[in-house]
C-alpha cells in the first residue's frame, strides 16, 4: 500500500467517526428542555389569568356604570315631568337595560331624593357590581340579590 492510499483510508474512519459522534440530544438534554417549559408555563399562566379576570372586571364595572347613567336619566326624566305634590312611578329594570344597551342579568336600584343612591348589577355569569357612594365594587361569585328597601329590581330583559 501506497502511502497516498493510507492517508485516504484514514481520512475516510475520520469521517465516519465524526459522523457517529453527530447523534444528537439525548435524553437528558430532551428533558431538562421540557423541565424549563413547564417551569416557564407554570410561572405565566397565573399571570395570564390574572388579566383575563382584570378584563371581566373592567368589563361588568362599565355595564354597570352604563346602567347607572341610565337610571339617573330616566329618574330624572320621570322626576321633571311630574307635578307638584304628585307621585311617580320610579323606572323599571326592562326600561333601565333598554337605555343602558345591557340585555342580560339582573339590576336592583336604591333611589333617595330622585337621584340613584345604589345600584347592584349582576350578569349572567355570576359576577356581582355594585355602585354606592360614587364607587364601585366587583363580587366574583354573587349570592342571591335582594333588595333591602330598593324601589326597583328586576330583570333587564323586561321580564319579572
Amino acid at each position: 500500500m501506497s502511502l497516498l492510499n493510507l492517508l485516504e483510508e484514514f481520512v475516510m474512519f475520520e469521517k465516519i467517526r465524526k459522523m457517529k459522534n453527530k447523534k444528537g440530544f439525548t435524553l437528558v438534554e430532551l428533558i431538562v428542555v421540557l423541565v424549563i417549559l413547564a417551569i416557564l408555563a407554570a410561572l405565566l399562566i397565573p399571570a395570564l389569568t390574572g388579566y383575563i379576570d382584570k378584563a371581566k372586571d373592567e368589563a361588568i364595572i362599565a355595564k354597570t356604570r352604563s346602567l347607572v347613567m341610565a337610571a339617573q336619566t330616566l329618574e330624572s326624566e320621570k322626576y321633571g315631568q311630574t307635578k307638584t305634590g304628585s307621585t311617580y312611578t320610579h323606572p323599571t329594570a326592562g326600561d333601565i337595560g333598554k337605555l343602558a344597551e345591557v340585555t342580560d342579568g339582573s339590576v336592583t336600584v336604591k333611589y333617595v331624593n330622585a337621584k340613584v343612591s345604589e345600584l347592584v348589577y349582576t350578569d349572567g355569569n355570576g359576577r356581582m357590581c355594585t355602585y354606592k357612594d360614587n364607587a364601585y365594587e366587583v363580587t366574583k361569585k354573587a349570592a342571591s340579590v335582594t333588595a333591602t328597601g330598593g324601589d326597583t329590581s328586576g330583570k333587564l330583559d323586561g321580564t319579572t
